[in-house]
């Protein structure tokens, strides 16, 4: 009677305790997360006029977080915005616009800036993405926290993630990822709870935000839903037969609802103004080597900058640079847990989306050997002919992450010699996993100089020179995909005024709509950046001269600006033999065009 009282007495506090311990340690996991993802970006932190190194991935999604922030305080269209690419404006749409990541940043960005919010949106991807999947492995798939928090670590923060970030976030955010398969694959028992109406519309209401953040990683997530969905069907019928019909009718749901909500934003993106057809690059050229699974990438503590640009098309697409240890901790796991259905159809997908990152054609250390790729088999099928092979690798991102978590959380339970039991197994594996993991460890990510905005734009100098309606022309404006330093003035202002070009993607004119980088070309524009490039000083004639105020009239130009280049003095010389004399201020040099213009 003593020991029972004393258990009912002291029960609840004990459960309390044991609450509020568990809740502290994945809190700390959650740090970090956040602790590592800040140490990734800390070479970009009180630094303004440093960038990540593809500085022209940055300068798009600053400028795109810069405006989802301007839409929600002015009220204006965020699918649209003519403050880029004057007179005819972007269509956000249908560019990786990530409104998703933008809105909900918006006091960030009002309050410190775009870079600051970039670098926040670089550790909420980062960070987020590990702590999602470790909230679903720890809720469905491990009972081990430290099983769980291993795994998310592999899934948030492999070297694939960590080359986009510092570039791509509408890639590198996949926060939602977890979420979202766990409502799609949910237990029989939920399902007889809640029904499918439910978790149909969270389902549906997740795909339309995982839409304004990126369609790129929804496509690849439906794919790889599929296979591992066909996978599963394959190693256990009885189970896919149970789990179908509710499947099916959660699926239903969720499509009805995202149809609803995203029935607008896609007509825009498709027929709106500015829409484009077709990609403006070849996506077929970018695909990984078969080497490079085995290779360290650049951003870990054992990558170089050499053997990285042979495997791979850039430096952001470095997806597949998992190291031979991972490769064959994986091999073992499948081989020892293959009674699994859940580990062969793991297993099946994951090989199937590596197999489609090498693209049309086998290379083997950047040597082409004549085997088609089997991305050729699917190559022309609508979406994936316009997808990024290079990219299906980052698939085998969350395949590898839960393999390791399934593993460890499995051999917790493996029992060795009598004299020490499950010691020397566990230990050995811990090791095994270890030595496979920790070349791995991502460096914090690279960066490069970037010129600082103008102090005549960055304080508003030019407010009393521009009408409304009239725009701002950088020096020199881009063209094609060339990085745009108006662009960056605009986001670090606030979008304060409209300017033209710009790096996106529309169409080639008004009676083309194919798609290309950046505004179609003007002459001014073209002659401008060659002499940035060369430094050589062009024999202009009358025929420039009236091309150049041709070409500003058809930017509603108000203000030249020309800001600091490495041949800047030659640009300056030239613009002053386009347009006359202009005028030193703080940070370069500007021409009113106001009277010439008209």
């Amino acid at each position: 009677m003593t020991t029972g009282t004393t258990s009912e007495t002291t029960s609840p506090p004990a459960a309390a305790s044991t609450s509020r311990s568990a809740r502290l340690r994945d809190v700390l996991v959650v740090a970090g997360y956040l602790g590592l993802a800040v140490v990734l970006t800390s070479a970009q932190w009180g630094h303004p006029w440093r960038l990540f190194h593809q500085a022209g991935d940055q300068i798009l999604f600053e400028w795109m977080l810069a405006h989802a922030a301007h839409a929600v305080v002015a009220g204006e269209n965020p699918l649209y915005s003519a403050g880029l690419n004057a007179p005819d404006g972007v269509n956000l749409m249908a560019n990786t616009s990530v409104l998703g990541l933008g809105v909900p940043l918006t006091p960030v960005t009002l309050l410190f800036g775009s870079q600051v919010a970039f670098c926040v949106a670089v550790v909420c991807c980062l960070a987020g993405t590990a702590t999602a999947w470790y909230a679903l492995l720890r809720h469905r798939l491990v009972t081990s926290r430290c099983a769980a928090a291993v795994g998310g670590l592999v899934c948030g923060f492999a070297p694939g993630m960590v080359a986009q970030a510092g570039a791509h976030l509408h890639i590198a955010a996949q926060f939602l990822v977890p979420a979202i398969l766990a409502l799609v694959f949910r237990p029989a028992s939920d399902t007889t709870r809640h029904g499918v109406w439910r978790p149909g519309v969270s389902l549906g209401l997740l795909l339309v935000w995982q839409v304004f953040v990126g369609e790129e990683v929804l496509v690849f997530l439906a794919l790889a839903a599929g296979v591992f969905a066909l996978g599963y069907a394959l190693a256990d019928s009885g189970a896919a037969r149970r789990l179908a019909p509710a499947l099916v009718g959660r699926l239903a749901v969720a499509g009805g609802v995202a149809a609803v909500l995203l029935a607008y934003p896609l007509w825009f993106q498709f027929h709106g103004p500015q829409h484009y057809s077709g990609m403006a690059f070849d996506t077929h050229g970018f695909q990984l080597d078969a080497a490079s699974f085995t290779a360290s990438a650049r951003q870990t503590v054992l990558g170089d900058d050499w053997l990285p640009g042979l495997l791979s098309p850039n430096p952001t697409e470095e997806n597949s640079f998992f190291g031979p240890g991972l490769l064959v901790l994986a091999v073992v796991i499948v081989i020892w847990q293959w009674r699994r259905p859940l580990v062969r159809a793991l297993g099946g997908c994951g090989l199937v989306f590596a197999l489609l990152s090498l693209g049309t054609e086998v290379r083997v250390d950047g040597t082409a050997t004549g085997i088609p790729g089997p991305y050729r088999l699917v190559a022309a099928l609508p979406l994936l002919d316009l997808a990024v092979p290079a990219r299906f690798a980052l698939v085998c991102v969350p395949v590898l992450g839960v393999l390791v978590a399934l593993s460890l959380d499995r051999v917790r339970t493996v029992r060795g010699p009598a004299a020490a039991p499950g010691l020397p197994v566990r230990l050995l594996w811990a090791g095994a996993v270890a030595a496979a993991l920790l070349p791995l460890v991502p460096t914090p990510i690279r960066v490069v100089p970037v010129a600082p905005v103008p102090a005549f734009v960055a304080d508003g100098g030019w407010r009393a020179l521009v009408p409304p309606g009239r725009t701002v022309v950088g020096v020199p404006p881009v063209t094609g995909a060339g990085r745009s330093a108006v662009m960056l003035w605009s986001a670090r202002t606030g979008l304060a005024f409209p300017a033209p070009g710009g790096y996106f993607i529309g169409p080639s004119g008004p009676d083309d709509p194919a798609a290309r980088w950046g505004a179609p070309d003007r002459p001014t524009s073209v002659l401008l950046r060659r002499v940035a490039e060369s430094g050589t000083v062009p024999v202009l004639g009358d025929a420039d001269r009236d091309q150049a105020v041709e070409d500003l009239r058809h930017w509603r130009a108000a203000l030249v600006v020309l800001g600091r280049l490495d041949h800047g003095d030659a640009v300056r010389r030239t613009v002053d033999d386009l347009l006359g004399p202009g005028r030193p201020v703080d940070g370069g040099w500007v021409w009113d065009v106001r009277d010439r213009v008209g």
